[in-house]
């Protein structure tokens, strides 16, 4: 009979192998830490019912300790199994985690295994873009800074070298000085703006005021401009279109933003806004052009600081501009994207909280 327990117990070890094999192929870790316990109990059970069945028939004590001992190895060997697949998944992600620590910007975790290890590679992975992204914003700002910095600042010593040597007089050069000092000031504007923005520093003084009131100095500050371009700018605002906003940081915005469609706006074209209520808590402002329009690539990236790979950042500037003004919005609690207008040109629009709050008298 002691052949009989061999068979109880090589049929408890194969249960248990194939049981650890099926709980591997479980989708989250709650179900094969689950299972696992369910084995462990439910094995060792079968042995003893077993067991008491060859005590009944058998009266042998080796057999029924070997029907036991067979039953015990297979929930240790099927923990065993289970607790190395586990490890193997995580040990994919630690992996990918110090080529990352060491520098590899492009590591990235295979999402595979359980719904858990799934989810922390997932994850894991989009830290890691973030992470090259913002490496490559960094390169991109220490390129931008030795090729656009390089030359106000060259021209600048070169003046400054000349009225020394005596080969210029200041009223020669005091225009341009002006000019070039003014262009360095507002970039290290915009890069502390910037820098606020990125560290969520900015700080907003929030009032209840009608669209108009940053709509129309906006557009009155660019009227030489597109009169000197030819090129119509016109305003349709709703009369009950108010906002909750500093008006000083949403007037840069629509500055910012009329000057880009102004620049990409051929002779006798139009830039337009428009503003209306988005239903009770949003109001939403359209810019509007009659340009070319835009690529689906610059309707991505064209709000990415220092992109000038379309036209909506190779004009003169630093490129800074329309990601500042994302972040304003963004602050306010707003949104902001652009598109393709169907019969051409382009349209950037955002919106602004419209709270109910009293207009100040």
């Amino acid at each position: 009979m002691t052949g009989l327990a061999l068979v109880v117990a090589a049929a408890s070890l194969l249960v248990g192998l194939a049981a650890a094999a099926a709980l591997r192929a479980a989708p989250t870790l709650s179900l094969q830490l689950s299972g696992l316990a369910l084995l462990s109990a439910c094995v060792p059970l079968a042995a003893v019912l077993a067991s008491g069945w060859v005590m009944f028939e058998m009266g042998a004590d080796l057999k029924v300790l070997i029907v036991a001992a067979a039953s015990a190895s297979a929930a240790v060997v099927a923990s065993l199994l289970l607790a190395r697949s586990i490890a193997r998944s995580i040990r994919r992600v630690a992996a990918s985690s110090q080529r990352l620590a060491t520098g590899d910007l492009s590591a990235r975790a295979e999402a595979a295994g359980a719904a858990e290890i799934e989810r922390l590679a997932a994850s894991f992975n989009t830290m890691a873009a973030s992470l090259e992204r913002l490496f490559d914003a960094r390169r991109e700002l220490v390129a931008w800074a030795s090729h656009d910095l390089r030359t106000p600042l060259a021209s600048l010593q070169a003046m400054v070298e000349a009225l020394e040597d005596g080969l210029a007089e200041p009223a020669d050069y005091l225009p341009s000085l002006r000019e070039q000092v003014g262009a360095l000031s507002a970039l290290v504007d915009d890069l502390f703006e910037l820098a606020r923005i990125d560290a969520g520093a900015l700080t907003l003084e929030l009032r209840q005021v009608p669209v108009a009131s940053f709509v129309e100095p906006a557009l009155r500050l660019l009227e030489p401009d597109a009169h000197a371009r030819r090129v119509e700018l016109t305003a349709e605002i709703d009369e009950d279109a108010s906002a909750a906003v500093e008006p000083e940081k949403i007037q840069r915005v629509l500055f910012n933003l009329l000057a880009n469609a102004l620049r990409h706006t051929p002779a006798d074209g139009t830039v337009a806004v428009h503003a209306r209520r988005l239903g009770d808590d949003e109001v939403v402002i359209e810019v509007a052009d009659t340009g070319e329009g835009l690529s689906d690539e610059a309707t991505e990236r064209m709000f990415e600081r220092f992109w000038r790979a379309d036209r909506a950042r190779s004009s003169k500037g630093a490129g800074l501009g329309l990601a500042i003004a994302r972040g304003i919005v963004e602050a306010h609690g707003g949104r902001i994207w652009a598109e393709s207008r169907p019969r051409g040109g382009a349209r950037v629009s955002f919106t602004l909280p419209a709270r109910g709050v009293a207009l100040p008298e």
